[in-house]
């Protein structure tokens, strides 16, 4: 099962018009209708900024902005061979994304080499924050450490004692749940059992109903992105572990209205841990800059544009991103 958006063709401004550009990397492939909306949003918000900073006659050497994006696939040698064209052919003063932690090591190496700032609007795995490792990388997204004390303290707020961890078997799976266990071990918490969800064969290793039967906790925190999560729920659903015999805390948001209806029930209860855009907490944010940016994205790629309160969280992150790199 996978959720994809299928969109039209979208009709940008030619985005090489200058030499001086910004690079951003992407998952997904571009007008195609396997784009997720993580990469679609992220990627007309990066556009968008661009084009605002023409707008505002911001430029480098007294020459405006322009960009070039790859699609990684997930793939950090597409990433970075991707980077190495762009490099060849165009003076790259930045790097937005990637996406993707499993994607992120080898681009930050590379941009410490190369001498260019990399920053990125969703790449969450706590060993990132190295600065020895990593000294020219950067990111807005917070680190999964502050999803896993939340996760603690959320625990703790309905005593419950311990949870099984459910994750996918990569950088941003096993980063995810070793924070989780180091933020729960703090609170005199534990972790009962830990899953893993291959992300190559798209299978729980071993048998998930008997692993969750057979556990002492109840408690289900699923650490997987938004590709793999309806998988991983399709295969809960499927063993009768989900709603009300488990609570299962999710780190990625999806649509529930893609299963079928007669799960309904048992998807009832279910609960998010995610990083948030400022508005949901009631943070001070530029209005102006944002309505302008949207104002850009429904001019060029209308189909695409959900409305600003539905902009996907990620999103918002690839904006100020690409703003931060061009002021």
């Amino acid at each position: 099962m996978q959720f994809h958006v299928n969109y039209l063709t979208a009709t940008w401004p030619i985005p090489n018009t200058s030499n001086v550009q910004l690079l951003g990397l992407f998952k997904d492939a571009e007008n195609t209708s396997y784009s997720t909306a993580l990469s679609v949003h992220s990627r007309a918000m990066f556009k968008a900024a661009v084009l605002l900073s023409q707008q505002y006659n911001i430029t480098i050497e007294g020459k405006y902005i322009g960009w070039q994006t790859v699609q990684t696939g997930g793939s950090p040698i597409t990433a970075v061979s991707g980077v190495c064209q762009a490099l060849s052919s165009s003076n790259i003063f930045g790097i937005v994304g990637p996406s993707l932690s499993r994607e992120t090591p080898i681009i930050a190496e590379f941009a410490a080499k190369v001498g260019i700032p990399a920053i990125s609007y969703a790449a969450t795995d706590p060993s990132l924050s190295d600065r020895n490792t990593y000294p020219v990388f950067y990111r807005l997204v917070p680190s999964d450490r502050a999803a896993a004390k939340a996760i603690a303290k959320l625990l703790m707020r309905f005593n419950w004692t311990s949870c099984i961890v459910v994750y996918q078997n990569d950088q941003f799976g096993t980063g995810g749940a070793n924070a989780i266990k180091d933020a729960l071990t703090s609170n005199d918490l534990k972790v009962a059992t830990m899953v893993v969800f291959d992300i190559e064969t798209h299978s729980i290793q071993g048998n998930l109903r008997s692993i969750l039967i057979s556990s002492s906790s109840r408690i289900v925190v699923l650490w997987a992105t938004s590709t793999f999560t309806p998988l991983i729920l399709q295969n809960a659903l499927d063993s009768n572990v989900l709603g009300p015999k488990f609570t299962w805390i999710l780190s990625s948001s999806i649509p529930l209205n893609s299963f079928d209806a007669k799960f309904s029930q048992q998807l009832i209860g279910m609960l998010t841990v995610e990083p948030a855009g400022a508005s949901t907490i009631g943070a001070p944010i530029n209005t102006t800059l944002l309505n302008a940016a949207c104002n850009i994205w429904q001019q060029y790629e209308s189909e695409t544009f959900p409305g600003l309160i539905n902009i996907n969280n990620y999103a918002l992150f690839a904006f100020d991103t690409t703003w931060l790199l061009i002021q």
